[in-house]
């Protein structure tokens, strides 16, 4: 496997959320990433990925809330996402996609 596909497996998606922009305003970036996944991976993934310079990685784990579809009790998946923090004059734009 290639480099640039093992970066891919970490940084899955970007979060666009209200609190997500609020973020970006700060320089800032939130992306969801693989749960075993750490923050010198991340780190790395993005730099790679993106051409920018990481100041700062932070994570957080989401546990999966328990739903109920036609009776039938699920629960949905932990997601760890990553508020990226970016060095001054590195910007990316998430609405463009990966």
């Amino acid at each position: 496997m290639s480099a640039k596909a093992e970066h891919y497996d970490i940084v899955r998606k970007p979060v666009v959320t209200e609190k997500s922009t609020m973020a970006s305003e700060n320089g800032a970036v939130v992306f969801e990433v693989a749960i075993d996944s750490n923050k010198p991976q991340i780190k790395e993934a993005v730099e790679a990925l993106f051409g920018v310079k990481v100041k700062a990685v932070n994570t957080t784990i989401t546990k999966g809330k328990v739903k109920r579809f036609k009776g039938v009790t699920g629960r949905r998946k932990d997601v760890k996402k990553a508020y990226v923090t970016l060095e001054e004059g590195n910007t990316i734009d998430v609405t463009t996609g990966l």
